[in-house]
């Protein structure tokens, strides 16, 4: 549990997590089709916000890793982002958004270096809180850059609803996050492979085997090189934590955000988001 992780294991777990990711974001740097949509954006946001919200907000992307979501805020709309990223994609996110640079403001550091003049409208953190050990100096951090009334939106990995992937994955990522990157890219493959074989074997069972809503809505959805990618993403980090609702909705209400709503996205995971209180 994270409570009785010290604070120099804590550091080495997000120091080897902030590595892991940048290895993976320097080799997989592009953000194409489906993947890098605004149509998966709304996906995201489900019911809690509409992606025509983010039209003309200053917004703030904490994690940017290659600028996925970051182009998908300025696609919708976004008149300004404020794109953090510690690890050494920071070079790739730059790259990426050399042709919309005066739109972005590039911070390079953790998600504790989130900060905006003037304050932003919108923050969010797509994928990555868990996979910090202790999050709650990134969501003060957060809220402090949001004007009063301004939203945060998270998205986390859920527990409700994974147990039985959880079951298997939970074992193999005490292996495969110490693997290769060319051994791992392989088994993703592998995986790949394998999921489509479910779903082809699904198509015709007349009903009696029925991938998850994800499988069916998203991930296939997805050009073969990002359903791998999505692959790698879960096996790779060397932290990840699978929350729960009431611990996704206390993460955002422990930092003061008021009227704070989870969305169990796919039943698989939560979409969270909070108001900065008006007066604060």
């Amino acid at each position: 549990m994270i409570d009785r992780i010290s604070d120099r294991a804590m550091d080495d777990v997000d120091r080897t997590t902030i590595a892991d990711f940048g290895e993976q974001w320097t080799t997989y740097r592009d953000n194409s089709g489906y993947y890098g949509s605004v149509a998966l954006l709304a996906d995201i946001f489900g019911p809690l916000l509409p992606v025509s919200a983010v039209a003309g907000a200053r917004a703030g992307d904490i994690g940017s890793g290659t600028g996925r979501i970051v182009t998908m805020l300025l696609d919708a709309g976004a008149a300004h982002v404020v794109a953090v990223e510690p690890s050494a994609a920071f070079d790739v996110l730059m790259e990426n958004l050399a042709g919309r640079s005066d739109q972005v403001t590039f911070v390079r550091g953790p998600g504790e270096a989130m900060t905006a003049a003037p304050p932003l409208d919108l923050v969010l953190s797509i994928g990555v809180l868990h996979h910090v050990v202790n999050p709650a100096p990134i969501v003060a951090a957060a809220r402090a850059a949001l004007r009063p009334g301004g939203q945060i939106l998270v998205w986390l990995y859920g527990r409700e609803g994974n147990e039985r992937y959880l079951s298997v994955v939970e074992p193999l990522r005490r292996v495969t996050k110490r693997l290769p990157h060319q051994v791992l890219a392989a088994l993703c493959h592998v995986g790949d492979v394998m999921i489509r074989a479910w779903v082809g074997l699904a198509r015709l069972s007349g009903g009696r085997l029925k991938p998850s809503d994800y499988i069916q809505n998203v991930y296939m959805w997805l050009a073969p090189d990002k359903r791998r990618l999505v692959i790698y993403d879960q096996l790779n980090p060397a932290y990840a934590r699978y929350y729960t609702r009431q611990e996704a909705v206390a993460l955002l209400e422990a930092a003061g955000f008021v009227s704070v709503v989870a969305h169990h996205r796919h039943g698989y995971s939560w979409t969270v988001i909070g108001e900065r209180p008006a007066i604060s």
